[in-house]
């Protein structure tokens, strides 16, 4: 599934405020990423998040 920018941008926001909540990192990551964006952004490009978008027609 192809994701608009605005799609894109909610779902690695969600999942990077999930993250810094204490949520389990889903990717093997190095030690020296901490950033819950950028960790989310690896996330999204390893097409792992737990996410769904559901557009209306």
């Amino acid at each position: 599934m192809k994701y608009t920018r605005f799609e894109k941008a909610r779902i690695i926001g969600a999942r990077a405020l999930q993250i810094s909540m204490g949520s389990p990192v889903l990717v093997d990551i190095a030690d020296s990423i901490t950033d819950p964006i950028d960790i989310a952004i690896l996330e999204f490009d390893s097409g792992v998040i737990p996410m769904t978008v559901k557009r209306s027609s």
